[in-house]
């Protein structure tokens, strides 16, 4: 599995410890953080690929902090597992209904949410599953670094090669310039926003070689998006 960066919310210290040794072991990278309210700034500074959310941490309630994270564009489509110890129906339907992906009762085996983790991010992010990317006729290999759309050799340069693989690895995500700029060139790039349509556009004349359809959807006054629905 690729790296996926986790955000674990979490105020029980020793559990928290036991999780964040569990999950480094299997080559995840892991924020943590025992605040609700800080939980939604660090997920605001940088998404993360997943959500370890317990119900009930300091200042803010797991459920809120679902709810708000759901309500915010940039980690609507983020999946969030809860942990709780409440196990009553009643409120696991509340948790999901809520936004939360899956729901976790406490005690649980390390191993068992490991599983369950990896399970809920190849449903949701089947990128960070393997070596291939792939959407529509699009195939990538991030190892050989080749690109085929419909078979056909696609010849990317560096930094077309890394946006369409950030694409690939968020299909239908919209994200803004700024957003693009942060993920794939860095956070410290100097690269004025506007310089991410050129490139936009190198990768669109690339991939839409021979009269091929469209899928890179553009949204006014929010930015870019993989996207099958792009020329409807």
């Amino acid at each position: 599995m690729a790296r996926a960066d986790m955000l674990l919310v979490e105020d029980d210290a020793a559990l928290a410890e036991l999780l964040i040794y569990n999950f480094q072991r299997e080559d995840f990278s892991v924020r943590h953080t025992p605040d609700g309210e800080e939980a939604l700034l660090l997920a605001q500074e940088s998404t993360p690929d997943i959500v370890l959310l317990d119900w009930m941490v300091e200042s803010l309630s797991g459920i809120e902090v679902c709810r708000r994270l759901r309500r915010a564009p940039e980690t609507a489509n983020v999946p969030i597992i809860m942990l709780t110890a409440r196990g009553e129906e009643e409120d696991r339907v509340r948790g999901l209904e809520t936004g939360a992906d899956d729901y976790v009762t406490k005690p649980f085996s390390p191993r068992e949410l490991v599983a369950r983790v990896g399970a809920v991010l190849r449903r949701v992010r089947p990128a960070l599953a393997g070596e291939t990317l792939s959407y529509a006729d699009i195939e990538m290999d991030t190892v050989g670094h080749k690109v085929k759309r419909g078979g056909d050799v696609v010849p990317l340069g560096p930094t077309e090669f890394r946006l369409l693989k950030h694409f690939l690895e968020h299909p239908g995500w919209v994200f803004s310039r700024e957003r693009l700029l942060d993920s794939v060139w860095g956070r410290d790039s100097e690269i004025e926003p506007r310089t991410v349509d050129v490139h936009i556009r190198r990768l669109r004349k690339a991939i839409n070689q021979g009269d091929r359809a469209d899928i890179i959807r553009t949204v006014r006054s929010a930015g870019y998006a993989l996207d099958t629905d792009a020329t409807a």
